[in-house]
Order: structure tokens, then C-alpha cells, then sequence
């Protein structure tokens, strides 16, 4: 089970990760910053498997990587939103981030509500709410990327 953080529509690519930290690429210094624009306590208040819920267009703006990566070192296990941009969603199968697009968890889903998701099935249980929402699940390729840590790992194998 994990608790949501819920977020508004056109959250981009500056908010979860500032330009002024793209100099970094520890992703755990990276992930001490991440939010923190839009929600200084961000980075205090993440539990290992949390879940971020987004409206549209998650991860707007520019096509770094970073964000992505911010994110998934942060702790959060899964993004859910109504839309992403297509860069961002790339990018978070390529370094192992779950992102599920879902526009009905994305409007039901209240902040600090409590969630599961079977990735297999694609199924979003909100056990605060007893509502049940479904998200198309992945392709077997893209559960096996998310599952090997990303592109890269899958690719070697690990």
C-alpha cells in the first residue's frame, strides 16, 4: 500500500526538478530536490513506494531526465496522472519509473489517500475511498523494463 501526493495538471519538467540542480547527476541529490518549487516538504513526507497523482500533461517542458529520475530516487513507486508528455513518458520507462495514465484515479484520488496497484492487471485499488480504478496495464516489454530498473538494465540482461 502507498500513500497518493496529489498535483495539479502541467506540472513540468522545472517543478519536479529546478534548472538550478541540473548540475547534479547524483540521483540522490537530484531526489532531495525534487518538488521542492511546488511543495517544500516534498522530499520530507515521501515513504519508499508512494505514488504521485497528476492531472494532464505530466512532465511538460523540456526532455531532461532528470525529472524522471528525481522522482524514482525520491521513493515514489508509481506516477499516476490523466496524460503525459510523451518525452516524459519515454523517459520514465527508460530509467524504470512505473507511470500509469488513468484519467478517472487521476480525478478520484484525493492527496494522503491510501492505494494499491497490480501492474499486471493495471487495476488502482483506493483503500481510503473503497473505489476501484483501471488503468490499461503495460506490455509485457515495458513490465519487464520497469521490472530490470530501465532500458539500459534490461538490456544487459540484469
Amino acid at each position: 500500500m502507498a500513500q497518493a501526493h496529489k498535483y495539479g495538471d502541467n506540472i513540468d519538467t522545472d517543478v519536479i526538478i529546478p534548472a538550478r540542480y541540473l548540475a547534479s547527476q547524483d540521483a540522490k541529490e537530484l531526489a532531495s530536490h525534487c518538488m521542492e518549487d511546488i511543495d517544500k516538504d516534498f522530499h520530507a513526507k515521501i515513504k519508499q513506494g508512494d505514488v504521485i497523482v497528476g492531472g494532464l500533461n505530466f512532465g511538460c517542458g523540456s526532455s531532461r531526465e532528470h525529472a524522471p529520475v528525481a522522482i524514482k530516487a525520491s521513493g515514489i513507486s508509481c506516477v499516476i496522472a490523466k496524460s503525459f508528455a510523451r518525452i516524459f513518458y519515454r523517459n520514465a520507462i527508460n530509467i524504470g519509473l512505473a507511470i500509469l495514465e488513468c484519467p478517472e484515479a487521476s480525478e478520484k484520488i484525493s492527496d494522503k489517500d491510501i492505494i494499491e496497484i497490480d501492474f499486471n492487471t493495471g487495476l488502482i485499488v483506493n483503500k481510503t475511498k473503497n473505489e476501484t480504478y483501471q488503468a490499461e496495464p503495460f506490455p509485457e516489454f515495458i513490465k519487464n523494463m520497469i521490472d530490470k530498473g530501465g532500458l539500459m538494465a534490461s538490456l544487459k540482461g540484469n
